[in-house]
This record gives C-alpha cells, structure tokens and sequence, in this order.
C-alpha cells in the first residue's frame, strides 16, 4: 500500500490537540473581575433642583439664600469650582414642576436667571459609574473646596448645630443625596460605625455643649482628620480627631453609603 505523505502528522497534530483540549476542560478561562456594586445609599437623592447667581461675594448668596428660606424654601448656597458662589433650590420631582417653581420666584423677583440641575447631572446620577470609593473621593474633594471660607448659612443659623450641619448638607447635596438639616437629624438617619470602619465621607458627631447630645458634625477626610464649620460665622477648616478638645468630645460617626 502506498504511503500518503503529511497524514501521520496530521493525525498526530489532532492527537496533540485533543490532549490539550483534555487537559484543560477543567480549568475556565479567567474574566476580569466585574467592580463591586455600589451599596444603595441610605439617603433619599436628589431630584432636580433650581440653581441660580454667580456671586463674587458671598454675602450676595447669603442674603438670596436667607430671602429663599423665609419664602418657606429648601435653599442653600455654596462656592463652586470657579470660585464664584451659586444658590440651589429645592428638590423638585420633575423638571417641570422645577421650571414651574422657578418662575414663579421669577415673577416675585426673588430670581433672574436659573439652571435646572437634572438626578444625571450629579456624580450620584452618573448611570452607577462611580464606585463607592470614587463616590467617597468626590464627597473629599467637594469638602475641600470650602476650605478657609468664612462659611455663614443663613435664615436658620439659631437652630441647634445648623452652621456645622449646614456645610455637610451642601458637601452631600452637590454631590446628589439629601441629608437632613440639623447635626442630630444627620446622627438619627445614618448607619452607626464601629471602631475601625470610619471612611472618608462619613460624618463625625461631637457633642461640644457637654453631656452626650449631639451638637457638632464634620465630614472626615481619612488619616484622623475632620472638615468642619467650628461656630458660626468662622472659616472652614480641618482639625483632628485626636486633638484633645475633640477626643473628649467625640460621639461616634455614622456613614449614608
């Protein structure tokens, strides 16, 4: 019989690659692993709020602010990116019931021009493409832009713990979650931490009028450190956790992601 050239090694190249085919069958090719989900936070989010003003000043802001909330309206004030201070309004659940709210302070001529700030224009909103932790970076790097700012609230600043409150409002309101007002409204609603599990963006309570009620809160930035409004009317600032008047004074923190 006579031999046909290139069969063996062809047959031996099919053998070879059964073999390996065999040898694999138990092992599943490796995927990247998919990013952990981001927990739901335990705060109601945003919806869609009016923004309005580009302040040099910032007693612009406050007195708008101040007009705003004696009209019986959510409304805060804050310094962006730019370095000028805005006025957001209210947490409306559509965009046309905020353009509806929005002129009507128009013809009362409490506003010029506005904004609407749309759920998807927060990083919240951002279709879930933040992680926690990116999430709690952008919380830090909010917080930080207040830093020096002789930060006033406005309107309710005699109600118990609200400057402080005020400012970790507004750090988790830019950045799409709605906390309550007061220092011990915030305590009531977040999840009580353990030594230990402290994260940057979690809120840390005091209570600086002695006893245990609460009456200061800070947004903590990792490393021990807090950012806080100290009283009314001060600047922003970042002390420690392990400074002795705070030590003594401290409650606990609680986290909203």
């Amino acid at each position: 019989m006579a031999h046909r050239p290139g069969r063996r090694p062809a047959a031996a190249l099919a053998a070879a690659l059964l073999w390996l085919l065999a040898g694999c069958a138990g092992v599943a090719p490796s995927r990247p692993e998919a990013p952990a989900p981001r927990p739901r936070p335990a705060l109601p989010a945003l919806r869609y709020t009016i923004q309005v003003g580009a302040f040099l000043h910032i007693d612009n802001a406050v007195r708008l602010t101040e007009r705003l909330l004696a009209e019986r309206l959510a409304a805060y004030h804050f310094i962006d990116d730019s370095g000028f201070y805005k006025v957001r309004i209210g947490n409306f659940p559509s965009r046309e019931d905020a353009v509806a709210a929005a002129g009507r302070l128009q013809r009362k001529r409490l506003i010029e021009d506005f904004f609407i700030v749309a759920p998807e224009d927060y990083p919240l909103g951002r279709d879930g493409a933040l992680s926690e932790e990116q999430f709690r970076t952008e919380l830090i790097r909010t917080a930080q832009r207040f830093i020096g700012v002789p930060y006033r609230w406005g309107g309710d600043s005699t109600v118990s713990g609200f400057d402080c409150s005020g400012l970790t409002r507004v750090v988790y309101g830019l950045n799409g979650l709605e906390l309550p007002r007061t220092s011990g409204e915030q305590w009531q609603a977040g999840r009580p931490l353990k030594p230990g599990e402290l994260r940057r963006g979690d809120l840390v309570f005091f209570a600086t009028r002695g006893g245990s009620r609460v009456s200061h809160v800070g947004i903590y930035l990792g490393k021990d450190d807090f950012l806080h409004a100290p009283r009314p009317g001060s600047r922003i600032r970042v002390d420690s956790l392990e400074d002795d008047y705070y030590r003594r004074r401290y409650l606990g923190a609680r986290t909203y992601l």
